[in-house]
């Protein structure tokens, strides 16, 4: 599964960002339906018989299990494969039309030699007014806002990390303490700090950092600007699509549908049906996507009759959406007439006329999901047999497991760690990730008939296990392939501490040059650091000092002296309100002198043995890089 040797990193990042651009429904695999969406979106001349000759090459060249569609890995060798033919210019050049793309050279000495960095004009400018508009009153930013979406004001703006934290913090509050953010007479090295907050509290929300550096950002580099800042924007986005978030969902609920099914629902899923469930309230056709199947803006139209506020909730005026524009011949013409009604109801955001025409689907899917956390339109259903305590929202060892997967740039995402894990796909890159080998032949892969199609499931995770105790020796007593591919929660949590746990011990010993690390040998270096700047010592992960999070604070200090500052802290007799503000300075403060930390600051208050062992380590890594 590993890409092809003449490819750099950087390389595979810009591949995997034009293979999203064509996953349209994020499922990791192209098909053929996608590749027609391609073509069309970028409105080529060619006649019908010839697209149609291009994308049976494509498919000849890639599919190479002949299972009907493109994996990343078999894209890349696509890639690969094509080279200068007219198949490949043709291919490159609809990528690159769809969206708007503008071409840089690389800026990297690995990258600046004979290739290209590409970016969307489009998308610059619609993430420009996002965060103009977020963060317009944020007196922090007043030294770079308002940016103008025309010129390259975003790529300077990012530089000294401010702006990315404030991000960060809108898309899921409370991530950085505002207390650990440099934001007054910045130095390089104050900056430095910024940005090594920013990357690693990006990661600990779920973004994949893997090849971005604080150089890049400060440097500006557009395509890495870019690609950041859309994960950030679209984890706040989708925040509230979920339904122990949001009971009203289950409105969407269909005939002969369990409330399992809909939960295991993506986001973008969970987008789509809530469109197509106000579309079919007016009597119009569903759309099947926010890319070709919105282009004439009808569906978007109806969209926002049915979700206006009708003055029926007290203290919310009626809005009435003006529907005339649908009488406009002109495709862009009408779509500034929806944009239009759109801002009437505060939700101009993400698309311009032309992003609707062109049916840029990252856009799109942006546009909708502001209208949807803006006016929902859902009603909670009463009277219906449902089993209302079945809607849990995940605990936090689940959503810290599943943002550190999703930062290590797994392929599907994961939005629901039992659901998503059950065909073990993603466990099968995770033990990549550790240095397990694993037989791809071995694996069934996508899309799974429904006939037969979980015992396929089955099959991946009684491979995974095998794994698991085989070659990654893990403890895996009582797991069988059946408790991962059902959901159980105690022990699928099990196999993935294991893997977490495996994964942050090997970034120990590849620094310690492959010396083996375990707990003992992490609490001697954490008592040793201590002592040696005359702090107090730890007698282990479940010491209850930690959960005023001073231990933790006294190491960063040790690493870094003169790091913390001890006058924000209350250091003896602390209320519980005291501990967490102490964890929350303590979590931010590991981030921001570069401890990759992905614990959550209740897990040192509560003195969660295992996330305490991960702090410690990572904090570790950044003591031992020093050097």
């Amino acid at each position: 599964m590993a890409a092809p040797t003449q490819y750099s990193q950087e390389e595979v990042e810009e591949l995997r960002e034009a293979f999203s651009k064509i996953d349209v429904d994020s499922n990791g695999f192209i098909t053929t339906n996608e590749l027609n969406d391609l073509f069309k979106a970028a409105n080529f001349s060619l006649p019908g018989y010839r697209i149609r000759e291009i994308i049976q090459n494509l498919m000849s060249t890639g599919d190479l299990n002949n299972d009907g569609q493109i994996s990343f890995d078999e894209f890349i060798n696509v890639v690969h494969g094509l080279k200068s033919t007219e198949v490949a210019k043709t291919f490159r050049k609809a990528i690159n039309k769809k969206e708007g793309i503008c071409a840089i050279g690389g800026t990297s000495e690995q990258s600046s030699v004979g290739t290209q960095h590409s970016y969307s004009e489009e998308e610059k400018y619609a993430f420009v007014n996002w965060v103009n508009t977020k963060l317009e009153n944020d007196p922090d930013c007043k030294h770079v806002l308002p940016m103008d979406p025309n010129t390259d004001d975003l790529f300077s703006a990012v530089g000294d990390g401010i702006v990315l934290c404030k991000m960060i913090n809108l898309s899921v509050p409370d991530t950085i303490d505002e207390r650990t953010i440099n934001k007054k007479k910045l130095t390089p090295f104050t900056i430095q700090e910024n940005l090594n907050l920013a990357l690693n509290s990006a990661s600990a929300i779920g973004c994949h950092v893997v090849n971005i550096g604080a150089v890049d950002l400060k440097e500006g580099k557009p395509y890495l600007v870019l690609g950041l800042l859309w994960q950030v924007i679209k984890i706040g986005l989708f925040a509230d699509i979920e339904i122990s978030r949001n009971e009203a969902l289950i409105a969407l609920l269909r005939d002969g549908e369990s409330l399992e099914d809909l939960m295991k629902l993506s986001p973008e899923e969970l987008l789509l049906r809530w469109a197509n469930y106000h579309l079919e309230n007016a009597g119009c056709n569903k759309v099947n996507n926010f890319s070709s199947d919105i282009k004439d803006s009808k569906a978007y139209y109806q969209l926002l009759s049915q979700i206006a506020p009708k003055g029926e909730e007290d203290g919310i005026p009626a809005i009435e959406v003006d529907m005339s524009g649908l009488r406009e011949q002109d495709d862009v013409k009408r779509a500034e007439c929806m944009l239009v009604q759109a801002e009437r109801l505060g939700c101009r955001q993400f698309v311009t006329a032309t992003d609707v025409v062109r049916g840029n689907p990252k856009l799109n899917l942006a546009f909708v999901a502001n209208l949807f956390n803006k006016y929902p339109a859902l009603q909670k259903p009463e009277n219906q047999d449902i089993d209302w305590s079945s809607i849990e929202g995940e605990t936090r060892e689940e959503r810290t497991f599943r943002n550190w997967v999703n930062s290590l740039g797994v392929n599907p995402r994961v939005n629901h760690l039992y659901g998503d894990l059950a065909d073990a796909l993603v466990i099968f890159q995770l033990y990549e990730k550790i240095k397990v080998p694993v037989e791809w032949s071995r694996v069934n892969k996508p899309p799974y008939s429904k006939l037969g199609g979980n015992m396929k499931k089955l099959e991946n995770c009684n491979y995974a296990v095998e794994l698991g105790k085989n070659k990654a020796n893990f403890s895996l007593v009582g797991i069988a392939g059946q408790d991962l591919n059902e959901g159980n929660h105690k022990l699928t949590l099990a196999l993935m501490w294991q893997l977490m746990r495996r994964y942050t011990l090997n970034i120990l010993e590849d620094i310690g040059g492959g010396e083996k690390v375990n707990d003992d040998t992490i609490v001697r270096w954490v008592n040793q650091t201590l002592s040696e700047a005359g702090k107090d010592t730890i007698s282990g992960f479940k010491d209850g000092q930690i959960s005023t999070s001073m231990p933790v604070l006294n190491l960063i200090d040790a690493i870094q002296p003169g790091s913390i500052r001890y006058d924000l802290l209350k250091m003896e007799d602390l209320s519980e309100g005291e501990k967490l503000n102490n964890a929350k300075y303590a979590i931010s403060m590991a981030r921001k002198i570069g401890a990759r930390v992905y614990a959550l600051p209740e897990d040192l208050v509560e003195v969660k043995p295992k996330m305490v062992m991960t702090v410690f380590a990572c904090l570790m890594g950044r003591g031992m890089k020093k050097v």
